[in-house]
Formats: C-alpha cells, structure tokens, sequence
C-alpha cells in the first residue's frame, strides 16, 4: 500500500487534532496567569488591601499567593473566574456552602464558616482586583 492511499486519512486526522487543539485552547485557556505564574501586581484599594491579607490567611493555601493556584486548588487568575462567569455571588456561596469541583479536578471545596461577609466583601474585591490587572475582566457566560 502507497502513502499517497492514506493521505485523506491523515488529513482527516491532522484536521481533528487541529480542532480539539482548538476547542481545548478556548475553553480551558492558555492564560498567562497559569497555576504558578507571576501576576501583575495592582496598586490596591484600601479595602482590597484588606481582603489581600485575609486572603492569604483563608484562601492562599489552596489558591494560592496572589490567586496563582495550587495543586490543591485553581488559580483565581483564570478566565473561568470573570465576573461574568463567577460572578461575586458565586465566590459568596462557595465559602458558605462549599462547591463541588467542576471546571477542575482539585476536588470540592469545603465551607469557609470562618470568614465573615464583611471579610468576604474585601476578598472578593483583592481578588478582582488582580484579576484586571492580569486582563480577567467581565464576558458575558456562554452555554
């Protein structure tokens, strides 16, 4: 059998990979905040200030300094992260009640009962903070 028989085979192949290639790139990223990276650092507000240290004493260990990530836990500087996918309700309602693990196989997060709305407020605004300032901004959510 000659080469040149199986070259639509290949070029079908060549045309799927490329695709989930693709497909894979859109929605899981390629960020440059990836787990570990070194983010842009923002001149914070005072209250996101706040929310920097109680992140780090309530948050880093799983999501890391600076909301990199883990391998406990997924980087805050993620696309998946913006406002218009988890909005700041989404980020009340993990630490409340926990939330099953779905774009990530770091396994579920339990409850924060430690941290106060009022802290929680300041968290959320260090965290979105950061997040402009490593370009996560508002997109609206697609299905």
């Amino acid at each position: 059998m000659k080469i040149t028989e199986h070259l639509p085979k290949l070029a079908v192949l060549a045309v799927m990979i490329g695709g989930a290639v693709v497909l894979g790139t859109k929605f899981f990223g390629t960020n440059d905040a990836a787990v570990g990276a070194q983010p842009v650092i923002p001149e914070y507000s005072d209250l996101a200030k706040r929310g920097e240290a109680l992140f780090q004493s309530n948050c880093a260990q799983c999501h890391g300094t600076n909301a990199v990530g883990t391998d406990q836990g997924p980087p805050f500087l993620h696309p998946f992260y913006n406002p218009g996918h988890h909005g700041d309700r989404a980020f009340l309602a993990a630490v409340r009640n926990g939330v099953r693990a779905h774009h990530w196989n770091f396994g579920d997060m339990p409850p924060q009962p430690q941290v106060s709305s009022a802290q929680l407020r300041a968290i959320v605004a260090y965290v979105r903070e950061i997040q402009v300032a490593n370009g996560i901004v508002y997109q609206k959510h697609k299905m």
